[in-house]
């Protein structure tokens, strides 16, 4: 048992703190949004084709309850591996192998990825088979997570021995510069997985097949051309195996960019909807969006590093915990602390992800020569989906990266008018672009 001295003490209260706060946000975030929908109900059966709105509060609660236990529980854990010494004794056994620091650190590494999953399992099990099953949105057989699961945990221990191991090797190697070189690995592995996770990562787990000829072929060519792009790389994939979530995602650079539509998406969506989807998503490209993201997360773990170099270079750490005098021993302690504030910061990181996805509206929105079809891609989204539209502007602050649905809605309509400037460009079913109803609250968000 460590002895309770100032820092100690301050890592949880800390981590503690920071759960209290997300757990407030959650409560407010249900009561206000129970009432939002309440008063939103027309526009929510209309709008969202929701027949009944109480399914999207009673999803919200379910999802929101389960995720605030697993945090609490594995807090619990968290602080009693911590307070009660069991993270020192590993970190004394581990020095006691014979092993470099370097092996010593990926052991533990290993070891946390490890334990990580194993927590979650039992939450990620529930949360499938009993909460998505009762709302109709998992399609997914105990073996196929299970398949999931496995590859899932073999990844991250490759990724995070990999990662971690090279860190704890230049942090041998280079002592005085580990910091800058630390920071400008982490920039390259942010870089890399942009080409490695769509080429070998996410085939391991869905099918992509190319979308190469037909009608929707010809939409999205239409779309490319229109948004000055040439149509290269356009998968659809099976995400219906596992549920009936839609989605789509734009990720990669250079030659290994492309664009992902989940085939549920495909299936809920007019051509016209689709066409606006591919449309904000080719913005996030269009606008150098990836790469303004990138130089400000570049900026963020640069200041992590820094604090990390300052936590590991300052002997109260180690005397405190009663740590050895080995680095990788101080950096956990140093992550611990780190977390909560980034956590913390949220409202404010988030803001150039909320200026992105606004832009992102607009591009789709001239694409298509006027809102109508990306409002009802937005509205598609919500409805399919049982997303609630109106969370507290506070949860939305530290959680959400794109703005509420019916404050898009709302803003691209009072920018572009109702309806499309000249539906003769767009291809398919104009009539099912058509909005209907009117956002007053201030609200949630898709994934568009």
């Amino acid at each position: 048992m460590l002895s309770l001295s100032t820092p100690v003490i301050g890592l949880a209260v800390l981590l503690v703190g920071v759960q209290v706060v997300y757990s407030a946000l959650d409560m407010l975030n249900i009561s206000y949004g129970a009432a939002a929908v309440r008063d939103a109900d027309t526009w929510i059966r209309d709008g969202l084709n929701i027949s009944d709105p109480e399914r999207i509060l009673a999803y919200q609660r379910s999802t929101t309850i389960l995720s605030r236990i697993q945090s609490w529980v594995g807090l619990a854990i968290l602080l009693a591996i911590v307070v009660t010494g069991i993270y020192t004794d590993l970190t004394r056994a581990l020095t006691q192998t014979g092993l470099t620091p370097s092996i010593q650190g990926v052991l533990l590494i290993a070891g946390a990825v490890a334990g990580s999953r194993f927590l979650s399992a039992p939450f990620d099990l529930y949360k499938t088979f009993v909460i998505e099953d009762r709302f109709g949105f998992n399609n997914q057989t105990v073996m196929l997570w299970l398949r999931d699961w496995i590859i899932g945990l073999v990844i991250g221990l490759i990724a995070a021995t990999l990662i971690g191991g090279t860190v704890l090797w230049v942090i041998e190697a280079v002592p005085s510069l580990w910091p800058v070189l630390g920071w400008l690995i982490v920039i390259g592995v942010s870089l890399a997985t942009m080409v490695i996770y769509p080429r070998v990562i996410a085939p391991l787990f869905n099918d992509f097949e190319p979308i190469e000829s037909g009608a929707l072929r010809d939409a999205v060519e239409d779309v490319f051309s229109r948004a000055g792009f040439d149509c290269e790389q356009i998968y659809e994939m099976d995400a219906s195996r596992r549920s009936s979530h839609s989605n789509a995602y734009f990720i990669g650079f250079g030659r290994a960019k492309r664009v992902v539509l989940f085939d549920t998406l495909i299936e809920q969506m007019s051509t016209n909807s689709i066409q606006a989807v591919l449309a904000h998503e080719l913005a996030h490209w269009k606008k150098a969006h990836i790469w303004k993201q990138l130089v400000a997360s570049t900026i963020q773990m640069g200041a992590v590093f820094a604090f990390l170099w300052w936590i590991t270079s300052s002997e109260w750490v180690y005397t405190a915990f009663n740590l050895p005098s080995v680095t990788y021993a101080a950096l956990g302690i140093g992550l611990l602390y780190a977390g909560p504030v980034l956590g913390l910061l949220s409202p404010v990181t988030n803001r150039l992800s909320l200026s992105h996805e606004r832009e992102a509206d607009d591009f789709a929105a001239e694409t298509m020569g006027g809102p109508a079809a990306m409002t009802q891609a937005l509205q598609t989204l919500a409805g399919e989906n049982l997303q609630n539209p109106f969370p507290h502007p506070a949860y939305a602050a530290f959680h959400m990266t794109h703005p509420p649905i019916p404050t898009r809605i709302r803003r691209l309509r009072e920018q572009y008018g109702d309806d499309n400037i000249n539906d003769g460009l767009l291809d398919g079913d104009d009539s099912s672009a058509e909005t209907d109803g009117d956002a007053d609250d201030d609200p949630a968000t898709p994934a568009a």
